[in-house]
């Protein structure tokens, strides 16, 4: 799973929400471990990839799970979730390329 933050977030503070996630579900299997990596510096936010091992029946339920509890994990710390931004640039023309001899 992938989670993006703002880049002015604390990284290892949203490593450290993310494990906290995923120690306090039973279903997440202990060994092997969890992997939580920073994958990308993307165009709005750093990207980071969370994988835990599951049984297979709890594929589905722990990924949307997962997506609920790291948003709401991610609120209580403080923690953004950022969306795209764009700047948009109004050049005015006269109207032509240039004025008539």
């Amino acid at each position: 799973m992938t989670f993006g933050i703002s880049f002015g977030d604390d990284v290892l503070a949203a490593k450290a929400v993310s494990q906290e996630v995923m120690d306090t579900d039973d279903r997440v299997l202990k060994e092997p471990s969890v992997d939580i990596f920073v994958s990308a510096h993307a165009d709005s936010s750093v990207n980071f990839v969370v994988r835990p091992w599951v049984d297979s029946n709890n594929y589905w339920p722990v990924y949307f799970d997962t997506h609920e509890r790291v948003k709401i994990a991610f609120d209580k710390a403080g923690i953004t979730i950022p969306f795209p931004l764009r700047d948009v640039h109004i050049i005015q023309s006269n109207g032509g390329s240039g004025e008539a001899a």
